[in-house]
């Protein structure tokens, strides 16, 4: 009897406002890369994120390794549009510093 091999299937899809996340869930391709490269294990991963099989994990993680380049210019755009969205907030309402004087001084 011989054996098939089956391409791995990767469970990501973007969403309508452009974020990559895993199988049918709200966790993000960042969620995953980042935690994998501060050292959690895929099992931590899981763990961490219930709604996460284990395999998916594994999977997202292949992708990572054999996609790196395009996976870190995505994970820097997407890093550029926080800030981004960080600034904008700022300006319309004032840094989180302010924000949370202003707030202690309705407190006293």
């Amino acid at each position: 009897m011989i054996a098939t091999i089956e391409a791995i299937h990767v469970p990501l899809h973007i969403d309508e406002g452009g974020v990559i996340r895993v199988a049918d869930t709200r966790v993000t391709l960042d969620t995953i890369v980042i935690a994998f490269k501060q050292g959690d294990s895929a099992e931590n991963i899981a763990d961490d994120y219930p709604t996460l099989k284990l395999v998916d994990v594994y999977a997202v993680i292949t992708y990572y390794l054999e996609n790196q380049d395009m996976v870190e210019a995505y994970l820097q755009r997407r890093s550029e549009e926080r800030e981004q969205i960080r600034q904008e907030y700022e300006i319309k309402h004032g840094s989180q510093k302010l924000l949370r004087e202003r707030l202690l001084a309705r407190v006293q």
